[in-house]
């Protein structure tokens, strides 16, 4: 069984972004059990500037292993050099944990330059070749940014990944994918794609409200005083994933 925290939509940019991150790295440090990965899917930087690369690499150190993936505010290069430390590249970031008994394949679905997201052909044949090299039981959770489905919240669905049939296509040539994991709604949120659970995470630095909540004018449409959330995925040898969700505090 692997425990994963997973949390997402953190923007770096001014104190309560830094405030809200803080708090939601200081809770999971400060479990009494060593989590499996902390997975971070993407918009780490609010303006993808270095400076913000450099704050979110020192906030998200861990004692717990880190995998975290680009959103569409994300600049790429920035975010290879200043957060994993290489050399800057415009390339898709596409990277893989191996943990004990499963993989987590994180799949680059930004595009430059555009808030909708989609998975290139680049991204989709590492994919292809990643879970190819994956012993044959093991299960894999395939993570992104950009959910690849409506979810029924305008502000969201107009930017979500695109051309997701190749996706789901690939996925069900695969049949050790056992979930797939996103961000960039910022709300939690459970449904399914290609036949799997798709886990989306909720938002740190603020909360979307969804069409049938109360809104003061059109463009009110964040919660800025929810607290900043997180999901816990519990990862069974058979490939079986249950979520629980939790908010954190960001009271001393």
């Amino acid at each position: 069984m692997a425990v994963i925290a997973h949390f997402s939509d953190v923007h770096i940019d001014d104190e309560r972004s830094v405030l809200r991150t803080r708090a939601v790295v200081e809770y999971l440090e400060e479990l009494p059990y060593d989590l499996d990965l902390v997975l971070v899917t993407g918009d780490i930087a609010d303006h993808g500037a270095p400076a913000e690369y450099a704050t979110a690499r020192e906030l998200l150190a861990s004692r717990h292993p880190v995998l975290v993936c680009p959103g569409n505010h994300d600049d790429r290069a920035a975010f290879r050099s200043g957060l994993l430390g290489e050399a800057a590249a415009s390339g898709p970031v596409d990277q893989v944990h191996r943990g004990d008994g499963f993989t987590v394949l994180a799949c680059d679905s930004s595009v430059p330059g555009k808030p909708e997201g989609w998975l290139g052909d680049e991204t989709l044949a590492w994919l292809e070749g990643e879970l190819g090299r994956v012993p044959e039981g093991e299960p894999v959770l395939v993570a992104f940014h950009h959910p690849p489905v409506e979810l029924h919240v305008p502000y969201v669905d107009e930017i979500r990944q695109f051309d997701a049939a190749r996706l789901a296509e690939l996925a069900g040539r695969h049949g050790q994918v056992a979930a797939f994991l996103a961000g960039h709604a910022h709300t939690a949120a459970a449904t399914t794609f290609a036949g799997r659970p798709l886990l989306v995470a909720p938002g740190v630095v603020n909360t979307v409200r969804l069409p049938w909540e109360r809104q003061g004018d059109a463009a009110h449409h964040v919660h800025l005083d929810q607290p900043p959330a997180l999901a816990f995925h519990v990862l069974e040898a058979d490939g079986r994933l249950t979520t629980h969700f939790r908010t954190v505090s960001t009271e001393g």
